[in-house]
């Protein structure tokens, strides 16, 4: 098919394929220069408290390992945000931080030499410390199914141009992982297929040697599928239709509990715990609490300075908001033996 005006081939791809080349491709929208934070807020630009908030979390993975010396790795990295803030946090600690980006996009100028930046996970089992995925598994591409009219779910194919039409029927692994993780009975009924973000995550799981991963994300579970599919896009900070041309990110929520079987089977058993953003934050110590009214008299400027950082966590842990995020966390213990 070609298109009248432009001239050009309008292929019909799947979503997965579509979202690949759009966010990642030549000229697709990670790889432009303005970065993710050009077009939508995450908690890492919200506040540095979720930076204070991850190097605690990595304190507490470098006393479960005995050690002083361990390794974070930020995987969706932006253009180094959260680690260049951690590494300023633990530098008036003990820790020696080795800082691993994980990006396929290029390597920001000027970025902190300490950061050892790469397009790929680490090696498996090579990893001693802390795997922190915010907001990354969230753009793992992935392919979308419709029910058709006689009940058979279909994969859906997505022109540049967001046009969509139902192509071949969903077969293979990708059947048996709707027909586990998110069945499809009614016409019209829509899924996004997470086979590929389940192997995304068992393979950043299967980076540790020890250590914990966590991912960050909008999230759901199977007790409480939405009834279609969540894929949508973002563009100078609002949403808009996900359309596949690289103009805006294109992004859907994750199938967590799918991903956590997964990275327990990659980790060797690693258990796996899934709280919200609130709930972690405010383990550590991150709450929106306003200060007590008689620091205003006794100390103003820093009664201005808690405040500011009471809202700040406030929009961290909100209802409705970042707070809804899901943590799924996995620990993988040192190897015995």
């Amino acid at each position: 098919m070609t298109d009248d005006v432009t001239g050009e081939t309008c292929q019909w791809q799947g979503w997965r394929e579509a979202t690949e080349q759009a966010l990642y491709g030549p000229g697709g929208f990670y790889r432009r220069p303005e970065g993710p934070a050009g077009h939508f807020r995450t908690s890492v630009h919200a506040s540095p408290l979720f930076a204070g908030a991850v190097a605690g979390l990595l304190g507490e993975v470098a006393q479960e390992l005995g050690t002083a010396e361990v390794a974070l790795v930020d995987v969706g990295a932006g253009r180094g945000e959260l680690l260049t803030a951690v590494l300023a946090v633990t530098a008036r600690t003990d820790l020696v931080v080795r800082a691993y980006a994980v990006e396929r996009a290029a390597r920001p100028a000027g970025l902190d030499p300490r950061i050892t930046w790469t397009d790929r996970l680490p090696e498996p089992a090579s990893v001693r410390g802390l795997l922190f995925a915010n907001e990354w598994l969230d753009n793992v591409p992935v392919d979308v199914a419709e029910v058709d009219a006689a009940g058979v779910a279909r994969y859906v194919e997505v022109r540049a141009d967001g046009t969509e039409r139902l192509g071949a029927p969903v077969a293979g692994p990708d059947a048996e992982w709707l027909a586990r993780w998110w069945p499809l009975r009614e016409p019209g009924a829509r899924a996004e297929i997470g086979r590929p973000r389940d192997e995304a995550w068992a393979a950043a799981v299967g980076s540790l040697a020890a250590g914990r991963a966590v991912a960050v994300d909008y999230a759901h579970v199977r007790d409480s599928r939405p009834p279609f599919d969540t894929l949508t896009g973002f563009r100078a900070g609002r949403e808009v239709p996900p359309v596949p041309d690289g103009s805006c990110d294109v992004t859907a929520h994750v199938a967590v509990d799918a991903c956590a079987e997964a990275g327990r089977e990659a980790g060797g058993g690693a258990a796996a715990e899934l709280v919200t953003q609130r709930e972690a934050l405010h383990r550590l110590g991150v709450s929106g609490g306003r200060p007590p009214l008689s620091l205003a008299s006794t100390d103003p400027a820093g009664y201005i300075r808690a405040l500011a950082s009471a809202g700040q966590a406030a929009e961290l842990t909100a209802r409705g908001g970042l707070g809804d995020f899901h943590w799924l966390t996995q620990k993988v213990p040192p190897a015995t033996g």
